[in-house]
């Protein structure tokens, strides 16, 4: 049997009032997302170079003729003189846009992975929309004004600005897709997840393997027993080493592990599907158990606040 290895010894889990991620993680998030952040400053500046430089270079042929006065405007012309878009600016154009892609799609997938180590509440409506939509966000603003002056630009002929023009709409699409979070955690969904650890176990421990998305609730199950380094540890510090969430299938794995079942396991799953899918006024069950001796922990409901009393006049 592989040796579990424990990420705090000797200390022992205690149940948490609400899941926070641990200095590890926080830093790791506050990293991730300063890297972010300067990718994406990169492309907005590689943005701003495209709209205020390179889109207005020019060049001129039949610059020979003799000047003549407009009668009506008095202004001095060369007739025959056309400007066109040259075309090393068009190939650094179309360079540009690689690059903005490339640093927007690097820069929201290391938001993603901060979000994932220090989510945001689902309670807070608007934080949480741009908090885990940033990357798309800002793929937008990288994208959507360049592509505009592109087919604007009266110096490019026909086909530089078809060809500029798709290619930005493709990069762009795929920074904004990239840059979507379909499926965000939140402080909600991981308080569950411990609240259901807690319950369950009666401590806020957990195990897991390096090459799993999940956290188990014990370690003589086919899915941990897979020949990597078995881990321990809180909820939190299986966040920080990557797990996503609470396996579904603990009810099986506390019976392989001869521990208490919950007579209610299936309520309590369908409860922490509808959090993770989003629900706000899911009420996560408490564990049933067919011996009361069999909770490893009690947890009494919190007491309700009492209404306030209006003086009497």
């Amino acid at each position: 049997m592989p040796e579990v290895a424990e990420n705090k010894s000797n200390e022992v889990a205690e149940p948490a009032a609400n899941w926070k991620p641990t200095a590890e993680a926080k830093s790791k998030a506050t990293t991730f997302r300063w890297i972010a952040a300067v990718l994406w400053a990169v492309a907005i500046a590689a943005e701003a170079v495209a709209i205020f430089w390179l889109l207005r270079q020019r060049e001129y042929t039949g610059q020979d003729g003799e000047l003549v006065r407009d009668p009506d405007t008095g202004l001095l012309s060369e007739p025959g003189v056309t400007a066109h878009f040259p075309q090393w600016a068009f190939i650094t154009l179309l360079v540009l846009l690689v690059v903005i892609a490339a640093l927007s799609i690097i820069g929201s997938m290391l938001w993603k992975k901060a979000n994932r180590l220090d989510p945001a509440r689902r309670a807070d409506t608007f934080r949480f929309f741009v908090q885990n939509q940033l990357g798309a966000i800002i793929a937008i603003v990288a994208f959507l004004p360049l592509i505009i002056l592109i087919f604007l630009n009266k110096d490019m002929d026909k086909g530089q600005k078809t060809t500029a023009g798709i290619v930005g709409i493709v990069l762009a699409a795929l920074a904004v897709i990239l840059g979507v979070d379909f499926n965000p955690p939140s402080v909600e969904q991981y308080t569950a997840d411990q609240s259901t650890v807690i319950q369950l176990l009666g401590k806020d421990e957990v195990v897991w393997v390096d090459g799993g998305q999940v956290y188990h609730v014990c370690d003589s199950v086919s899915d941990v027993q897979t020949g990597s380094e078995i881990r321990t540890g809180t909820t939190a510090e299986a966040i920080e080493s990557g797990k996503s969430r609470l396996t579904l299938e603990f009810a099986s794995e506390l019976k392989k592990c001869d521990l208490a079942v919950p007579e209610n396991s299936a309520e309590i799953v369908e409860a922490l599907r509808a959090i993770r899918d989003g629900a706000t006024e899911t009420t996560l069950p408490a564990p049933v158990w067919a011996d009361p001796s069999d909770a490893p922990i009690e947890i009494p409901d919190a007491a309700e606040p009492e209404p306030e009393q209006t003086p009497a006049e």
